[in-house]
């Protein structure tokens, strides 16, 4: 421990954001990436536990406090070696990653944590640019030969490990770019695309083969992959997004987020939209129904594309802004989260339900609503949902996004061609290694565990390059987290 009383003469200091009025003008980066030494100095507020917990809220098992103490020494160089040893893709968690290991930081408990999230984007842009990364192609190849379909986060992790195990991995991809829903389902306020770029020239010159704008089951045969490759991954995500079946629901100018998201990205990419098909927000009244992460990806979109106004609303009570006996150190509590989108302007309900949209020549122009609370009852677990009578009231919109979450995989093509098996929940049924129900086909990711968060994609990429590695040679000198 580099100094026993660091947490005590250093007080947590949050990022620092560009001025709303300048950020809401384009879509570059929200933040201003800090300094070295402020993060020399709040890698000082470490306290080097003996039993650090900010490693079993991660779902990586990155060596925090090791790494901290590197930083507060200047030895970037070793903190980027254990860093890049259990996370493939740190410059993407340290940008996007909502941090349960900082929930979990010991100092939580009656302090504000450790900036563990600042700490670890400091330790890889530092790497990045002081030259530190460099190409690592394998130096002896074994021959065999692993398709990845799906270029997120768990195909992204899962191809870098297999081919640092010398696998001849191949990346395929139905978008026209690689990158998932890391490209398309994230605005580049969150998350600059360049980033992207970056990591997947690197890993080109490692050798990883990269597949785009092939559909594998339509373009590219199933029969095929399974003749080309001894094994496959599958890491599609979970795509099939959850819809409101309730009266209106056809009407014009009501769309799924991730429709809405993916077309905005596609603009600050350069690509051609027709008109005809645009999602056009300007001037109009927008409302967003689901108060995640992806509702308030949608709310920082519609600000940057001029919405007349913005509205949010939640089926769910708004969350505390403390800690709950319900949720106590160190579990990741629901606590209410105010983006850097909900800074930006725009407008948040809870416990609002919709009941019905209403439109005018086929257009949607009101949502008709609803008050709810939650009851506990008897011999119940679980709060049921009423209705507060009298409480109905509208919303006028232009514009409806739906942000309540995804279901599954998409399981039409692909996955029932090859047959795989599917849970309760309609995810890929997979053993203990990884590997579904048809002999050598694996899956990870949200295709598998269902939608969560990218430090579990990763993770699942990683596990299952380990369990991929291991059926091919016997045994896996990868790590198995």
């Amino acid at each position: 421990m580099s100094d026993p009383k660091g947490f005590l003469k250093i007080k947590r200091e949050d990022p620092v954001y560009r001025p709303v009025c300048e950020r809401v003008q384009d879509y570059r980066h929200v933040a201003i990436l800090r300094p070295d030494e402020q993060s020399k100095q709040q890698a000082q507020r470490c306290m080097d536990c003996g039993t650090p917990f900010c490693h079993w809220g991660c779902p990586l098992g990155n060596l925090i406090p090791e790494w901290n103490e590197l930083v507060y020494h200047g030895k970037w160089q070793r903190a980027f070696e254990l860093l890049d040893g259990t996370n493939n893709l740190p410059e993407i968690t340290g940008r996007i990653c909502p941090a349960p290991c900082e929930y979990s930081c010991v100092l939580g408990i009656n302090d504000d944590p450790v900036t563990v999230r600042e700490n670890e984007l400091a330790i890889i842009e530092h790497a990045f640019s002081a030259g530190i990364i460099q190409a690592r192609p394998p130096r002896k190849r074994t021959g065999k030969k692993v398709a990845v379909v799906g270029s997120g986060p768990a195909g992204i992790a899962c191809a870098d490990q297999l081919n640092r195990a010398g696998h001849t991995v191949e990346v395929f991809e139905s978008d026209n770019k690689i990158g998932g829903i890391l490209r398309y389902g994230i605005p580049d306020f969150k998350l600059e695309k360049w980033v992207l770029d970056r990591r997947f020239d690197l890993l080109r010159k490692e050798g990883v083969i990269f597949s785009p704008n092939v559909a594998v089951g339509q373009s590219y045969p199933v029969k095929k992959l399974r003749k080309d490759f001894d094994r496959i991954c599958l890491t599609g995500g979970s795509r099939v997004p959850r819809d409101l079946a309730i009266e209106g629901r056809d009407l014009k100018g009501i769309y799924f987020a991730m429709e809405y998201l993916t077309q905005a990205n596609r603009l600050v990419q350069g690509e051609i939209i027709p008109a005809e098909n645009r999602i056009d927000v300007a001037g109009k009244r927008v409302v967003i129904i689901g108060g995640g992460d992806t509702g308030a990806d949608c709310v920082g979109t519609a600000h940057r594309q001029k919405a007349a106004c913005v509205v949010q609303i939640e089926v769910m009570s708004q969350p505390p802004q403390c800690r709950t006996e319900d949720y106590p150190w160190p579990k990741y509590p629901m606590l209410l989260k105010t983006s850097t989108s909900h800074e930006e302007g725009g407008s948040r309900s809870w416990a609002v339900l919709t009941k019905k949209f209403t439109g005018e020549q086929g257009k949607v122009k009101k949502l008709v609503c609803v008050k709810v609370e939650f009851v506990k009852e008897p011999g119940k677990s679980c709060p049921l949902m009423r209705e507060i009578k009298g409480s109905e009231f509208e919303i006028r919109a232009d514009v409806v996004i739906l942000a309540v979450g995804f279901l599954h995989g998409q399981q039409q093509g692909l996955l029932e061609e090859l047959g795989v098996t599917f849970d309760p929940r309609g995810n890929i049924l997979t053993a203990a290694c990884f590997m579904s129900s048809v002999k050598n086909v694996f899956a990870a990711g949200d295709i598998r565990r269902g939608q969560s968060l990218i430090v579990w994609a990763v993770s699942e990429g990683r596990k299952a390059a380990y369990a991929i590695d291991s059926s091919l040679m016997g045994k896996s000198s990868l790590p198995s987290v």
